[in-house]
């Protein structure tokens, strides 16, 4: 039947995880690559289709205040990764190093 202490324990990880992201999200706006940075005219470009789409963690940058969160890799060049994350209401979406991400231990 599952374990529900173990849904607790996520949802209220799901819950401090969106109260982080919206303290930081106080600091500034979500920082992304550039084009410039992410050389979209050189490198390939892979976008994911939802089913195909991996569950990572990522650095994520509002100003100067760094957090690290939940996200769904929906992007990529040889370089960078598009992520989507989510607080609460609000979906947000950036471009961040490769090396910022890492697949969820779940994967």
């Amino acid at each position: 039947m599952g374990n529900p202490g173990a849904t607790l324990s996520a949802y209220r990880d799901m819950q401090s995880q969106a109260r982080s992201i919206l303290e930081a999200a106080k600091h500034g706006p979500l920082q992304s690559l550039t084009d410039r940075e992410m050389d979209v005219r050189g490198q390939p470009l892979t976008i994911y289709p939802y089913a195909l789409q991996r569950r990572v963690k990522a650095w994520v940058r509002f100003g100067p205040e760094a957090v690290r969160v939940d996200a769904k890799l929906v992007r990529s060049t040889p370089l960078a990764a598009g992520i989507e994350f989510r607080a609460e209401d609000q979906t947000f979406r950036c471009w961040v190093w490769g090396n910022a991400v890492q697949l969820a231990e779940d994967e």
